[in-house]
């Protein structure tokens, strides 16, 4: 078990999160990992809140998580990990943690970003980043819900013109 999804979604917790994909997958843990977040109190109450009934909640920082996971402490339940950035899971994926497939669900535009879809805008730099760890192996997909196609995002970003 352990880690059983991925996914990157600047809302972190929220409707989609807390019901369908959680559901869908049947995961016992939701895990955000985010540096901000560990330290805002604000968002701990709202993802607590936020939280399925009768599913543990691991608010962590990237370094934290990276240990915990890394030493086994999640390997019994069903994990559902959450970052709210490219670079946040590419942080755990180059340091050991082992995500070979994630789904980006939620980035809105900002400023040097374009959509490559709806729900997602990219920077140069995400783009490179996710380049780079598809050439590691690792499986990208761009969906907000599991009911979705589940695209390739470097297909998706070629489509919309790179």
């Amino acid at each position: 078990m352990g880690i059983i999804h991925a996914r990157v979604d600047e809302r972190l917790i929220h409707g989609q999160v807390a019901t369908v994909w959680t559901n869908s997958m049947g995961a016992q843990r939701i895990m955000v990992v985010n540096d901000e977040a560990v330290k805002d109190t604000i968002q701990i109450g709202a993802l607590k809140m936020a939280k399925p009934v009768g599913v543990k909640l691991s608010i962590l920082s990237k370094n934290k998580a990276v240990t915990k996971i890394l030493d086994g402490k999640y390997d019994e339940e069903r994990v559902f990990l959450i970052t709210k950035n490219i670079e946040d899971i590419a942080y755990l994926i180059d340091h050991g943690v082992p995500i070979t497939t994630f789904n980006v669900g939620n980035i809105s535009a900002k400023e040097g970003s374009w959509a490559i879809k709806k729900s997602v805008s990219l920077t140069n730099e995400d783009i490179s980043t996710i380049n780079r760890l598809v050439e590691k192996g690792i499986h990208i997909t761009a969906q907000m819900v599991p009911s979705e196609s589940d695209e390739s995002i470097q297909r998706i970003i070629k489509s919309k013109g790179e």
